[in-house]
């Protein structure tokens, strides 16, 4: 099948080896996210931009990302204006506040219901970031390639089916994603694939990681290391996805 520019990303991140081809795609649409929000381009500039990062803010794994990347002037920028309008709301709220009366039994029972509504506005402000909106939406346009590739191209489910799996995270991603996305016939023979390959990628994993233990041992200590030299952060990265041994992510790099 011909590829189109928008199953390249795809076909890029399966061809890549990685252990999980959603985690490869992750990382790169986090990063160009960060160039985007912060880099050379200077869309912390443009109005309408700073418009919707004033509103949804950053959750702090991206504050976080955002301060490793640098460019102390972009960052300061957008704190300014932000700061302008989470100030605006919070006195908004804070005028409108009332605080009820707690029971005994609410006392006893340690209410955290979210009933007090102030702490129900940070924590909606603690979910809302406007890097990991953008993301989701990349996201969900690539569990639909997914699926069209898994349909259309033949070449593509070989790939797959020879691939290192998916990460236990993207996996469920995907799982999820199939329900929507394929009929009963189609979804018994992609789990027919998919839950010998997780398996077996799985065990690969968990014996990279036994070796690389039993490396440690004075016995052991002239003995190749086979496919464990990596395996502690391959294995988390199996786990619960991502990259930990990946350092901060800079303009250029």
């Amino acid at each position: 099948m011909k590829e189109q520019l928008y199953t390249i990303p795809l076909n890029d991140a399966v061809n890549a080896g990685d252990e999980c081809p959603f985690c490869f795609i992750e990382r790169s649409v986090e990063q160009d996210l960060l160039d985007f929000v912060l880099g050379s381009s200077a869309s912390y500039m443009e109005a309408d931009i700073r418009e919707q990062t004033d509103k949804a803010g950053f959750c702090r794994t991206h504050f976080k990302k955002m301060f490793e990347y640098g460019n102390t002037l972009g960052n300061g920028w957008i704190l300014k204006t932000h700061y302008r309008r989470m100030i605006s709301e919070m006195k908004k709220e804070f005028a409108s506040f009332h605080p009820g009366k707690t029971s005994l039994m609410d006392r006893l029972k340690k209410n955290t219901d979210g009933g007090n509504a102030i702490g129900v506005w940070i924590r909606e402000k603690e979910k809302s970031c406007y890097i990991c909106k953008q993301f989701n939406e990349t996201y969900e346009r690539y569990m639909d390639t997914f699926f069209y590739l898994w349909k259309q191209d033949s070449d593509f489910r070989e790939k797959v089916k020879n691939s290192k799996g998916f990460c236990l995270s993207h996996f469920g991603d995907l799982c999820e994603a199939s329900e929507p996305r394929m009929n009963d016939s189609e979804k018994k023979e992609f789990y027919a694939v998919m839950l010998p390959l997780m398996e077996k990628n799985m065990e690969r994993l968990s014996e990279d990681v036994a070796w690389l233990v039993e490396k440690f041992d004075y016995v052991n200590k002239d003995a190749d290391w086979k496919n464990s030299k990596d395996a502690v952060q391959r294995g988390m990265q199996k786990l619960k996805g991502g990259y930990p041994a990946d350092g901060p992510f800079k303009p250029g790099k």
